[in-house]
């Protein structure tokens, strides 16, 4: 893989800071390098995991003011179900810049 199509691979994993779906989409559809285009697959299901992890917590708790109506359960839900989806984007945005940093040093 040349230069520019490693820099447009890594840059895939980069753009969970400025444009995390729109850019692994347009690069899967305007390049042609195969490599490329599997960068941007992962990168772009890296960049809908956080979203994925948010919608479950507000699915939890959603079902957890139903279920319990205490204000101290609601409470411990939201806190923890804070601390996930704070992990969770932490992990990937981690994840994202090893990947990125790891194509443009490669040889």
């Amino acid at each position: 893989m040349d230069k520019t199509n490693r820099f447009l691979a890594s840059l895939n994993y980069f753009s969970v800071f400025f444009a995390p779906f729109l850019l692994p989409i347009a690069i899967y559809f305007i390049v042609d390098q195969l490599e490329v285009k599997s960068h941007a697959k992962k990168a772009l299901v890296s960049h809908i995991i956080p979203f994925l992890s948010l919608i479950g917590v507000v699915m939890v708790l959603f079902f957890s003011a139903g279920a319990d109506s205490s204000q101290e359960g609601i409470f411990l839900s939201f806190i923890f179900g804070f601390l996930f989806v704070g992990l969770i984007n932490l992990i990937v945005g981690i994840w994202n810049i090893v990947k990125g940093i790891q194509l443009l040093i490669r040889d």
